[in-house]
């Protein structure tokens, strides 16, 4: 029996508060969606990928660039639920989804087989963290953070800085270490796991904190959580673009 077939889905929505129009926002002359979809296609550890979009423009734009693009629901309140759908229109043939953020062009092969490694050794859901790495960091309620158990399980993710040092704010050292880590807003699913997710309620964690994970976690799904040495910034404002174009700039002339 050969490995899991792997599905990797781009969640494309339009609309987006802090950076207007995202998935088409150009950076070094190819639009946002583009340089995350030419990334992922090199990825080997994913059979299909298909960009899942509310938006005609942005599955036109899409196509034109030689990517399959689904459009589905416009009223999906998260990612989550547009790669649900994406996974019901194309039936059982994947034993294995994963959701790839649109806004993450600098995202690393090896970081999505370690979600989907974690689905293979049996979690239901799979994702990342990395070493919060600052005391910034730790304070920012824009970064997520996540404590974890000892086999690697999710406890809890929380915008406060958590866990809380009763001595006092944590050292360098310990912020740089795996007991302080930054949440990486990548999914792998068992697809029966995914549908259980999406068909879950809202609960009062997630409306609390404003993080969808707490969904699953609160109904008792398991997710595993695998630690990397580092992960890319998305894009999310005007700021951010404006960085990763540089980079994509140096990269082109390197």
């Amino acid at each position: 029996m050969g490995e899991s077939r792997v599905l990797g889905v781009i969640p494309a929505r339009l609309g987006s508060e802090r950076l207007p129009r995202k998935p088409l926002h150009v950076l070094a002359g190819r639009p946002l969606i583009e340089w995350v979809w030419r990334r992922a296609a090199t990825f080997g550890v994913l059979d299909t990928l298909v960009i899942a979009t509310d938006s005609e423009e942005v599955a036109e734009v899409a196509r034109g660039f030689g990517a399959r693009a689904l459009l589905t629901a416009a009223d999906h309140p998260s990612g989550t639920d547009r790669v649900a759908e994406v996974v019901r229109g194309l039936g059982a043939d994947f034993e294995i989804v994963v959701n790839i953020q649109g806004d993450e062009p600098f995202l690393r092969e090896e970081q999505v087989r370690g979600a989907v490694a974690l689905v293979r050794a049996g979690w239901p859901v799979g994702t990342l963290a990395t070493p919060v790495g600052s005391l910034e960091a730790w304070r920012d309620p824009s970064v997520v953070k996540v404590v974890r158990r000892e086999d690697g399980a999710a406890l809890y993710f929380s915008r406060a800085p958590i866990p809380h040092r009763r001595q006092g704010p944590p050292t360098l050292e310990q912020l740089c270490g795996v007991g302080y880590l930054r949440h990486i807003g990548l999914y792998a699913y068992a697809p029966a796991a995914l549908e259980r997710w999406v068909t879950l309620p809202e609960g009062e964690l997630e409306r609390l904190e404003r993080l969808e994970q707490l969904r699953p976690l609160a109904a008792g799904i398991n997710i595993g959580v695998a630690v990397v040495d580092s992960a890319p910034e998305g894009i999310d404002t005007p700021e951010d673009a404006e960085r990763a174009e540089k980079i994509l700039r140096e990269m082109a002339a390197a």
